[in-house]
């Protein structure tokens, strides 16, 4: 007899970043003995990753130890859906993570998959972001906040006024942001995002505030590749609203790169797969939760995340929190 796929929980792979903090430590992300001594500067907790040398690992049940592209070889459309089996292969689509930014990040983006093949052999990085918490006067910088030409931005750059080009959001918890590649962007300090993006790891440094790495040395930045990798079109919108009233379930984006559905569980949501051709990620940002399938039953707190194999027809969400919900189209 077949036994049927299951929600699965993976083990997180922790970053320690310059710029990172100790929330998601104190929120319960188990710290590698070799991260030890960077407990107050971890900044990124990977949830469920395909990246090459990052693959995430099963932490509950049968498959408990085997990694993600390990079991996608085994099961493949069952576990990711067959259409992405069929264009993804092995490689699991999209990156889940948590980034707590204690310090500002440096201004970055990202090459779209064109630009990223070319360069790097790998996909490129569209990504989006959902504000979990963050403290009194966060903000982020998201793309131009007036048509600016490539000679504008390189003398800014230069000049180092680079961010007087820039959009800049004040933001709440519960605001979330789409951020296609080739979009020039910052995180700001006091931050704690979900990150949902291509699975990709390429990103190019265009200023990073005069700071100095531990080395004690300026950390590189990549201004020749950014410039190539910018969009300059203006007059995108960026923000997206995200409050789904308790009970309901609201599209935050859907991209040829991934959907994202924001649910808000007071009670009891049931939620039909069976006509979805694809995995289904949950990533918890508050409250504490409990996803019962035929697979399976498994429990989420803040900040943890599950992994819904595809040939799983139905999930009943209960308890009360704020649920963001990811697949394929």
């Amino acid at each position: 007899m077949e036994v049927m796929l299951y929600p699965l929980k993976f083990k997180p792979i922790l970053k320690s970043q310059i710029w990172g903090g100790d929330r998601l430590v104190k929120a319960g992300k188990r710290l590698p003995a070799k991260l030890s001594a960077a407990a107050g500067s971890i900044g990124e907790s990977w949830e469920i990753s395909g990246v090459e040398g990052d693959v995430s690992v099963v932490s509950n049940g049968f498959l408990k130890s085997n990694n993600l592209e390990e079991i996608t070889e085994v099961y493949m459309g069952d576990l990711v859906g067959e259409k992405v089996y069929d264009t993804y292969g092995l490689e699991f689509p999209v990156l889940v993570k948590f980034i707590d930014a204690h310090d500002v990040l440096s201004v970055q983006v990202h090459p779209d998959d064109g630009l990223a093949r070319e360069r790097h052999g790998s996909r490129g990085k569209t990504e989006m972001w959902y504000v979990a918490d963050c403290e009194p006067g966060a903000y982020l910088y998201v793309g131009f906040n007036r048509p600016v030409t490539r000679d504008e931005y390189l003398r800014a750059v230069s000049e180092g006024t680079l961010t007087d080009l820039l959009m800049r959001y004040e933001v709440r918890k519960g605001d979330a942001y789409y951020i296609p590649a080739g979009t020039v962007h910052a995180i700001g300090p006091g931050l704690l995002i979900a990150e949902i993006q291509e699975t990709s790891d390429i990103t190019y440094r265009i200023s990073d505030w005069g700071r100095l790495g531990r080395d004690g040395k300026p950390r590189q930045l990549h201004t020749a590749e950014a410039t190539d990798a910018i969009d300059f079109n203006y007059g995108k919108e960026y923000f997206r609203p995200a409050v789904a009233a308790p009970g309901s379930v609201k599209e935050i984006v859907s991209t040829p790169f991934f959907t994202t559905n924001v649910i808000e569980v007071d009670g009891e949501v049931r939620r039909d797969y069976a006509s979805l051709d694809s995995f289904v990620a949950y990533i918890c940002t508050d409250g504490a939760l409990r996803a019962d399938t035929d697979g399976g039953s498994e429990k989420l707190a803040a900040l943890e995340s599950l992994l819904l194999p595809a040939e799983i027809d139905e999930a009943v969400l209960s308890g009360k929190g704020t649920l963001l919900e990811v697949y394929m189209v």
